[in-house]
């Protein structure tokens, strides 16, 4: 079985995500926030799993970022939702800075 699966894609320069910034972008069909934390570049789901609500217009806090509509926290490097009013975990991607460019692997 291969775990090459998925697909590489381009989704933001690296000189766009500054040290304890998040980014929201699209890729495909998906929501992306890209996060800057200490250097290292993460990459979850961008919608709230409580109510709709785009996680990189909330704030960042460490490693965790907090959603702007009621408040529901998840760690960035790991996705898990840190209590209520949070649901479930939000979905992370795998990550890589190739030739300046900031690439996320989605699976089909």
């Amino acid at each position: 079985m291969s775990e090459d699966k998925g697909e590489w894609v381009t989704v933001a320069q690296r000189s766009a995500l500054k040290p304890g910034d998040v980014l929201g972008i699209q890729a495909k069909d998906k929501e992306i926030a890209l996060f800057d934390l200490d250097g290292t570049v993460y990459a979850t789901e961008n919608t709230c799993t409580h109510a709709y609500a785009y996680l990189s217009d909330g704030w960042v806090d460490g490693d965790v970022i907090e959603c702007p509509l009621h408040g529901g926290r998840f760690e960035i490097k790991t996705g898990k939702g840190l209590g209520p009013p949070i649901e479930c975990d939000i979905k992370c991607f795998p990550v890589r800075v190739e030739g300046g460019s900031i690439q996320i692997k989605i699976e089909d």
